[in-house]
């Protein structure tokens, strides 16, 4: 058997070739400690998201508040630091005041960014309910389309200000005494792009939510606000946006918010697989950028990056067309946006994730868009059962155990040309090394179609190791899916052969594979 050496093209490789790549990882070489919240999720008022997704009452498994136990369950087991709401596009024409009181009294509205209608069955009061049932923290989002500073910043004190003042007071006679206090405040949402409603300019948009910073700090300066950045890197503001709000908000916010989704409707794995190259040198743009307006100003304050939106997101394109345009009406909680994910998009979401955690010094927090039904992982029938996309794997074991310390990896790999990215590695690896100090779990790709990549990871400064969990993803047919009949079709199988000799890991990927492997020090 030929064995195809490290730095060599692909175009080389001769039937039965292995590739080989070498790694080195090193106790000493580290990026940064890793942010929990690049785990975090969201979760919009858009299709059945809410409705018939998190929210069913009358469903077998559904509490005294109508919320679906099995779906709680199974979004629990992915441990989000945050969860992200109520949009979104949906943000920028709602108004939260819709959502409190009593049910019989809230209206229903016409939303203008699915064109569906919105009950409001479920607003802050619920959604804050929903967050404690599955253990986690609310990242709330702010109408600065429609709306603009006094509203926002009237729904920051009825979530978080005391009783004895207005909004406190009214919160207490809707049930909630106590102010859920809140940490995390977006300000808009995509407001570059023509779809938005309330679209506005870079200067517009960058002198409002100055503003409305400003006046959230006069309230708390303990708040952290999150600033809107590109809708994605093809934007033709991008990155001059991100510069001009920057310059007039820096010293206001804590985050600049990006937004990518993943696509191949051109079924070309290789380029599809290359765009996590993209999302790469988008973050690193936008850090430079973030730099020169730091030292523009001659600032001590740091600004990190919120990638609040990201996924894989094409599939479901076609078929949602229909509602969309206005065809059928203003239904409620239709299905829209239910992308159904292959084994391809397992390698996808693997390879964002990888990314999000070699960039662990600039990108802080991170929301899979979104969590249920709508371009999610977990997907739910009405009155029957839930189950776990493809999707919902690579996610799980990474937020499980890709949270410490990122490690900076010396990584020698063979490549192939792409018109995405230019040259990419077939081998993509990212390390991590737990708090305790005891175990390192790295998260591997082969984008290679036929060729395994036999891998040596050179453990340096590390006491002696072993093989602790080793769990493999793979399947013959990228186009492979779960579904609600079989739901276990595609789902991580333990690894074989991989082992630690001599202070050298050893493992073999196969073609088109994710794997993890957890080594115990």
């Amino acid at each position: 058997m030929n064995v195809m050496v490290e730095g060599q093209g692909s175009g080389a490789a001769q039937a039965g070739e292995v590739l080989a790549a070498r790694v080195t990882a090193h106790r000493d070489y580290t990026i940064a400690k890793i942010d929990d919240r690049i785990y975090s999720g969201f979760l919009e008022h858009l299709g059945r998201a809410i409705y018939s997704g998190i929210y069913e009452p009358g469903h077998p498994t559904a509490d005294a508040q109508g919320f679906r136990g099995d779906v709680a369950e199974v979004v629990k087991a992915l441990q989000m630091p945050f969860v992200r709401y109520p949009g979104g596009n949906f943000v920028s024409s709602y108004n939260w005041e819709d959502g409190i009181g009593p049910r019989e009294d809230r209206p229903t509205r016409l939303d203008l960014a699915w064109h569906t209608s919105e009950s409001n069955e479920i607003g802050i009061h619920e959604f804050m309910d929903w967050c404690e049932i599955v253990d986690t923290k609310p990242m709330l989002a702010l109408n600065l389309g429609s709306r603009g500073l006094d509203e926002a910043r009237n729904f920051v004190e009825y979530v978080n200000g005391p009783t004895g003042a207005y909004w406190g007071d009214l919160r207490k006679k809707n049930g909630r005494a106590e102010p859920w206090n809140c940490r995390l405040w977006c300000l808009g949402n995509e407001m570059d792009g023509p779809w938005q409603i309330g679209q506005k300019t870079a200067h517009e948009y960058g002198r409002l939510s100055g503003e409305v910073a400003k006046a959230l700090r006069a309230f708390d300066k303990s708040l952290e606000l999150v600033v809107c950045g590109s809708s994605n890197p093809k934007m033709p503001t991008y990155p001059e946006w991100e510069r001009i709000v920057l310059e007039h908000t820096y010293e206001s916010v804590d985050y600049l918010s990006l937004h990518m989704y993943s696509q191949n409707k051109a079924k070309n794995t290789a380029e599809y697989l290359a765009l996590s190259e993209t999302l790469d040198r988008y973050i690193g743009t936008i850090q430079s950028v973030i730099n020169v307006v730091k030292a523009n100003k001659r600032s001590k304050h740091d600004v990190a990056i919120c990638f609040d939106e990201w996924n894989v997101w094409y599939h479901s394109h076609e078929q949602d067309k229909a509602i969309l345009q206005g065809m059928e009406g203003w239904p409620k909680a239709p299905r829209l946006l239910e992308d159904i994910y292959n084994f391809e998009d397992v390698l996808q979401v693997g390879l964002t994730l990888n990314t999000f955690i070699r960039r662990a010094d600039v990108v802080k927090i991170a929301c899979i868009a979104q969590i249920v039904n709508v371009i999610a992982p977990i997907m739910t029938e009405p009155g029957g059962p839930v189950w776990r996309q493809t999707t919902y794997w690579p996610f799980l074991l990474t937020s499980l155990y890709g949270r410490g310390t990122a490690l900076r990896l010396a990584v020698a790999s063979p490549t192939y040309d792409t018109e995405t990215a230019g040259e990419v590695p077939y081998l993509d690896i990212a390390g991590v090394q737990d708090d305790a100090g005891r175990t390192i779990t790295f998260f591997a790709v082969n984008r290679h179609p036929d060729r395994a990549i036999t891998t040596a990871v050179s453990l340096e400064g590390f006491a002696a190791a072993k093989v602790v969990d080793h769990q493999v993803m793979t399947h013959p047919d990228l186009r492979a899916v779960n579904t609600m009949e079989q739901p276990d079709l595609i789902a991580p199988k333990p690894g074989t052969g991989a082992a630690v000799e001599g202070g050298i890991l050893h493992l073999t990927l196969p073609p088109y594979s994710w794997q993890m492997i957890r080594v115990g020090v």
